[in-house]
């Protein structure tokens, strides 16, 4: 085995004496990669050194006051704001991307600009979300600093994040699942529940990851709009996130050290949430295999 290794190694160095273009490439490729994985390593290391220390059971009370600072309240808005933005936008981002993919017709032109549109909502920056959560939800609604405001913001900013990889996961399922499920007699929205999203899942979950992320690092959209208070709150109570409550913290600057303490938390829920998906993805593609 060692061997074969060997020749393996001696063959790939003659092929980069012939061509020192590819040897150059490799060697910029594992520099790109060795600084990526550096600068992760060293964010990771900086919050977990400067956070830890400074994690205390008062950080997790049930009430925030003044001297313990708690995050306990922040970690609930932030998971029943997660699960309602959620519950918002991933019926109408898969439900979108399914008429695109399985019922509009090739070529038109409405899916292209709706693709377009898209792509751009997704670069526009948050706070222009934030703006317009604060002038539709919460005054012409009516809706005031509140969790559903807040909610709804952060549904229409994930929406296109969700559509997009939704519907790039149902374009990679191969044409013969449809075909075989037709074949067999099934009708078109059977085949859609039954074939092609089970075997997009993996796919439709990696759009989600990326929304969750967002959600829960997101700040200037829901300052606008959720606010700033520290307590768990309802639907329409205004309320701060795990990343507004940080935010908060540092600006005041007389709790820094807890602000580390709520980034390690912080950083450590967003972990979690993305193995717990991984994991799933993981037991929808073990069938196929």
């Amino acid at each position: 085995m060692e061997a074969v290794n060997r020749q393996s190694f001696r063959d790939k160095m003659k092929s980069y004496q012939k061509h020192p273009g590819s040897f150059l490439l490799l060697l910029l490729v594992l520099l790109a990669a060795v600084f990526t994985v550096s600068v992760l390593v060293f964010l990771v290391g900086y919050i977990l050194i400067h956070g830890i220390p400074y994690l205390k059971p008062s950080l997790f009370a049930w009430e925030y006051t003044s001297e313990n600072v708690s995050m306990l309240p922040a970690m609930i808005n932030t998971l029943f704001i997660t699960v309602l933005a959620l519950a918002i936008s991933i019926p109408f981002g898969v439900g979108a991307a399914i008429y695109l993919v399985e019922y509009a017709k090739k070529g038109n032109k409405l899916v292209g600009v709706i693709r377009v549109t898209a792509e751009t909502l997704s670069g526009i920056p948050s706070i222009i979300y934030g703006l317009f959560g604060m002038l539709f939800f919460v005054t012409a609604l009516k809706w005031g600093y509140s969790m559903l405001a807040g909610a709804m913001t952060l549904a229409i900013m994930v929406l296109p994040v969700i559509m997009r990889t939704t519907e790039e996961a149902l374009l990679c399922v191969p044409d013969s699942f449809r075909e075989g499920s037709f074949g067999l007699g099934a009708g078109k929205l059977r085949t859609i529940f039954r074939i092609v999203l089970p075997s997009a899942v993996p796919g439709i979950l990696s759009g989600i990851i990326l929304a969750i992320g967002r959600i829960v690092g997101e700040t200037a959209a829901l300052i606008y709009t959720a606010g700033t208070v520290a307590g768990a709150a309802g639907f329409f109570d205004s309320g701060r996130t795990l990343a507004i409550h940080m935010y908060s913290l540092s600006r005041e600057g007389m709790h820094t050290h807890e602000a580390y303490a709520t980034a390690v938390v912080l950083l450590v829920v967003v972990l979690i949430i993305n193995g717990a998906s991984s994991l799933i993805a993981k037991k929808f593609e073990a069938p196929r295999k």
